[in-house]
C-alpha cells in the first residue's frame, strides 16, 4: 500500500462514504488528470463518467482555465469582499447576469457569492425569508418542494428536501416544507402508458398532467402563507436524475406569478450548459425570482457559488442589511475560473458543441435498452440515467440489499470508467471535452459492467 493510500485510510473522513468498508479495502488515489481521462497512483487510467461529482464542465487542465487561474495568481488570490469589492468579482457577476438574461433588461438583479451548492440555496432562503418580513409579509412562511428533492447538506437546505437516504438522522433541526409530488414520468403513479423499450417515459406518458394539479392544489392550500416553490428545473439529481415533462416548470412558474410565490431555481447541477443551454430555465424562457448556482460554476476547478437575486427581492433590503456571509465570498480566484469557464461556454463547448455532444451520448446509449434489466434510459444535455429493475414490464425495483448500481459501477472501474450511481440508477456525465469515441468507451464500460454484474438470461 502506498503512503497517500495509508494515509487516507488513516487520517481522512470521506463524505457519503461508508468509512468501514471503506478502510478494509484499497483506497482508489488519484494523482493526475487531462481532459476526460483520470490516473491514478498506479498510472491506470479512467474516464471522468461522472465530471467529478457532477463539477467538471470542459475538462480537466483546459489550457483556458488553467492560464485565467495562474493570471490572477500574478495578481492577488483571495481579500475580503466585506467592505471591499475586486474587479475579478464584479466583471464576473456582470458576465453571469448578462448570460443568464440572454441580454434582456439587467437592471436590478444581484449575485450574492458563497462557497457551494448549499451555501448558493441557504442564502437564497434567507434572502426570501428576510425580504418577506422587511415587506411586512410576515405570514409567508411556506416553502414547496418536490418529493425525493435534495438541495444540499445546511440545515436549510436540507429542510426543503424529502429525501429518508440522506436526511432521516437529521430530521429533528429542521424546519417544515411541503411536499409535493414529483413530476417524474417514469415512476409517476398516475401514468397509465405500458413501458416500451427504446422510449423515453417523458415521450410515451398516458396521464393528465397530475403532477400540475398537485401543485396547484399544494399552492391554494398555502394561501397567502406560500412564500416560495422551490425545485430543481427539468432535473432532479440526487433523486436519480429524475426528468420531468417539459410543461411542468413554465406552469408552475405561471402559477407562483399568479399568486404572488416567488418561484427559487436549484440549477446547482443543471447550471451551465449541462441540460444543453447555459442554464436549464433557459429551455421554457422561465426566469425564476431567484437561483442557486454552484458545481459546474467554475468549470470544476475551485469552490464557488453563487445566488442571483431579482430586483424585487434585492430591493426589499433597502433600508436594512443581509446578514449573511462568508469568509471566501467573491474570490478572486474563483471568479477568474468562473469568467474562463463562462467563455469557454460561448466559443469552444458552446450551444452547438453541447448539442453534438448529446447526441453521440445518445446514439451511444441505446445499447443499453438490450438489457433486460434496464427499465428505462433518460437522457438531457449531457446526462444519462440508466435505471435498472428487477422486471420491464411492472418496474419492479431490485432489492436494494443487493447493491446492485455500486457492483456495476464497481465493475466498470475494471474497464477503465470511474462514475457513481445513486441507488439502482447507472449515471453517465462527462466533460464536454469527451470525443465521441470517449463517450462510446465509456458507455460500452458501464454496459460491460452491467452484464458481468446481471448477466442477461
Amino acid at each position: 500500500m502506498s503512503q497517500a493510500s495509508d494515509d487516507d485510510r488513516r487520517f481522512v473522513w470521506h463524505p457519503f462514504t461508508q468509512m468501514r468498508e471503506w478502510c478494509a479495502g484499497e483506497p482508489l488515489i488519484i494523482i493526475e488528470a487531462d481532459g476526460a481521462i483520470l490516473r491514478d497512483e498506479s498510472g491506470r487510467e479512467y474516464l471522468d463518467g461522472n465530471a467529478s461529482i457532477w463539477t467538471n464542465v470542459h475538462g480537466h487542465r483546459q489550457p483556458e482555465m488553467d492560464a485565467a487561474i495562474r493570471a490572477q495568481l500574478d495578481r492577488v488570490a483571495h481579500t475580503s469582499f466585506l467592505g471591499a469589492g475586486n474587479d475579478t468579482a464584479a466583471s464576473y457577476a456582470r458576465e453571469l447576469i448578462r448570460a443568464f438574461t440572454q441580454g434582456d433588461d439587467q437592471r436590478g438583479w444581484r449575485v450574492f457569492f458563497s462557497d457551494d451548492g448549499s451555501t448558493a440555496i441557504e442564502a437564497g432562503l434567507k434572502m426570501i425569508h428576510q425580504a418577506r418580513c422587511e415587506r411586512g409579509e410576515s405570514r409567508r412562511t411556506v416553502y414547496l418542494s418536490l418529493a425525493r428533492g435534495y438541495h444540499g447538506d445546511t440545515v436549510g437546505a436540507m429542510s426543503l428536501g424529502h429525501s429518508s437516504v440522506f436526511h432521516s438522522a437529521y430530521r429533528g433541526l429542521l424546519f417544515e416544507s411541503r411536499e409535493v409530488m414529483s413530476p417524474a414520468c417514469y415512476r409517476c403513479p398516475f401514468n397509465n402508458a405500458r413501458p416500451m423499450r427504446g422510449s423515453d417515459a417523458r415521450l410515451t406518458r398516458q396521464c393528465k398532467m397530475e403532477c400540475i394539479g398537485e401543485m396547484e392544489r399544494a399552492l391554494d392550500a398555502a394561501g397567502d402563507t406560500a412564500s416560495a416553490v422551490v425545485l430543481e428545473p427539468h432535473i432532479q439529481g440526487a433523486a436519480g436524475m429524475a426528468m420531468h415533462p417539459p410543461e411542468y416548470l413554465p406552469r408552475v412558474a405561471h402559477m407562483c406569478r399568479e399568486r404572488g410565490v416567488w418561484l427559487m431555481l436549484d440549477e446547482v447541477l443543471t447550471g451551465f450548459g449541462r441540460t444543453g443551454p447555459l442554464f436549464a430555465c433557459q429551455r421554457d424562457h422561465v426566469t425564476p425570482d431567484i437561483v442557486a448556482l454552484g458545481k459546474g460554476i467554475t468549470g470544476g476547478y475551485l469552490p464557488l457559488a453563487a445566488t442571483i437575486a431579482s430586483e424585487e427581492i434585492f430591493h426589499a433590503f433597502d433600508s436594512t442589511t443581509f446578514f449573511h456571509g462568508h469568509s471566501y465570498s467573491g474570490n478572486q480566484l474563483g471568479c477568474a475560473a468562473a469568467r474562463a469557464s463562462l467563455a469557454l461556454l460561448h466559443t469552444a463547448h458552446d450551444e452547438a458543441h453541447r448539442a453534438n455532444h448529446n447526441l453521440a451520448l445518445t446514439a451511444a446509449a441505446r445499447r443499453f435498452w438490450q438489457h433486460p434489466n434496464v427499465g428505462d434510459v433518460r437522457i438531457t444535455g449531457q446526462i444519462c440515467a440508466i435505471e435498472l429493475v428487477a422486471d420491464f414490464d411492472t418496474r419492479t425495483p431490485l432489492p436494494a440489499e443487493n447493491r446492485t448500481g455500486a457492483r456495476v459501477c464497481q465493475a466498470a472501474r475494471h474497464h477503465g470508467l470511474l462514475t457513481r450511481n445513486i441507488g439502482d440508477i447507472l449515471i453517465l456525465m462527462l466533460p464536454l471535452c469527451a470525443t465521441p469515441a470517449q463517450i462510446e468507451h465509456a458507455v460500452e464500460a458501464l454496459d460491460r459492467g452491467l452484464r458481468e454484474v446481471l448477466a442477461p438470461g
